[in-house]
């Protein structure tokens, strides 16, 4: 890749990143609000946000604060949606507003993702380093 095709990926990094922290404030969790789209030549092909499943209250927390277990992630959302498309996912690249967990990751990696573009690095590393193993490019920019 040429300097400037790089220039030019770097910018469109951050642009879809930034619309994916835009995405994310359509969360109803209090504790964290995580946005992600999926992107496939240069066309979004979907997006999601934390929250709970269809068909239920949009309360994600329970009364001590920590979050229900049925809480689904961002990643998730969007790999279940553009599922449900006729899209494909395949050699698409997700951009997160958090580094995805172990569970996250084992969907990006059989939904054909090729690149995860982040912005937060959560605490626990081991989704990255899963997808790293099978070859997914991962890209952190912690500045936007």
């Amino acid at each position: 890749m040429s300097l400037m095709e790089a220039s030019k990926q770097e910018l469109l990094d951050r642009r879809y990143l930034r619309m994916a922290t835009i995405w994310a404030e359509n969360s109803y969790c209090v504790r964290r609000q995580v946005g992600a789209i999926l992107v496939k030549d240069d066309m979004i092909i979907s997006d999601g946000y934390n929250g709970t499943p269809s068909g239920m209250e949009n309360v994600c927390e329970d009364e001590d604060g920590l979050t229900k277990p049925y809480v689904l992630h961002a990643e998730a959302n969007a790999i279940t949606k553009v599922a449900r498309s006729n899209n494909s996912s395949q050699d698409s690249t997700l951009y997160v507003t958090a580094s995805p967990c172990m569970e996250c990751s084992k969907l990006i990696i059989q939904a054909g993702v090729k690149r995860v573009v982040f912005h937060d690095l959560y605490r626990i590393t081991d989704g990255l380093d899963l997808m790293r193993q099978v070859g997914i490019e991962i890209v952190h920019i912690a500045d936007l």
